[in-house]
């Protein structure tokens, strides 16, 4: 639910309010709309209020700047990005843990198709000066990855505190990321799968989003079914 809906459904909600929400609502669609074109760079918040009508100062009054307007948009499609991933494995609950993974990663693939300059601004590099690790922003990922160590939970077996092994330093690292994202229950196996699963992911459909598959001849679909085929064979190992 966007702000706008969210002011309108509030109880005791008042007119300000709903106008404040609808304005922060009009200039994200516009910002949006930059972003397909020109990717964050093109991202200018004198640039919107032309399009709106009103004075650079004006806009101001809803978002204080590029970063925070930035930031709201970041923070929604985190949002947006889970629901995506989250609806079918929900819809396939009762299926074996292999048809979950599928399903979550036939959401992934789609979510990122259907919005190319979304998934960039969750997984591109920053721009200068922009803190891209701000708590909020780290907050807004936990979403997503939630979803995915939900669906791994059923295909990786608890190793922790397995007799006689030492957690390794990358085994440190997971546990430390884990403990910093408040996900607990997480074994370093469940983490490092989460991390290697996601990596395989992003990788196919980062090529795919920037048409490189198309200018090699390639099926970016065979392709994906053939990495989740492989990503499970692995799990089952």
């Amino acid at each position: 639910m966007d702000e706008a809906r969210q002011a309108s459904a509030a109880p005791g909600g008042g007119i300000r309010d709903r106008f404040r929400a609808h304005v922060r609502d009009e200039v994200k669609q516009v910002a949006l709309r930059q972003l397909a074109e020109g990717g964050p760079q093109a991202l200018s918040v004198n640039a919107i209020a032309r399009e709106l009508g009103v004075s650079g100062p004006a806009l101001y009054r809803y978002f204080t700047s590029r970063d925070e307007l930035l930031t709201d948009l970041v923070v929604d499609a985190y949002h947006d990005f889970a629901v995506a991933l989250e609806a079918p494995t929900r819809r396939t609950r009762r299926l074996d843990p292999a048809q979950r993974l599928r399903a979550l990663a036939g959401g992934y693939r789609a979510w990122a198709n259907a919005a190319p300059h979304r998934y960039r601004l969750l997984f591109a590099a920053p721009l200068p000066g922009y803190d891209a690790q701000s708590e909020r922003l780290v907050t807004a990922s936990k979403e997503a990855m939630t979803v995915l160590l939900d669906v791994l939970t059923d295909l990786v077996p608890d190793t922790a505190g397995a007799a006689g092994i030492a957690p390794s330093p990358l085994d440190r690292q997971l546990g430390q990321w884990a403990s910093s994202r408040e996900l607990t229950g997480i074994s370093p196996a469940l983490a490092l799968t989460a991390m290697i699963t996601w990596a395989r992911l992003h990788g196919l459909v980062s090529l795919e989003i920037e048409g490189n598959y198309a200018s090699m001849g390639l099926d970016p679909a065979l392709l994906f079914e053939t990495e989740i085929a492989a990503i499970l064979r692995s799990l089952a190992a």
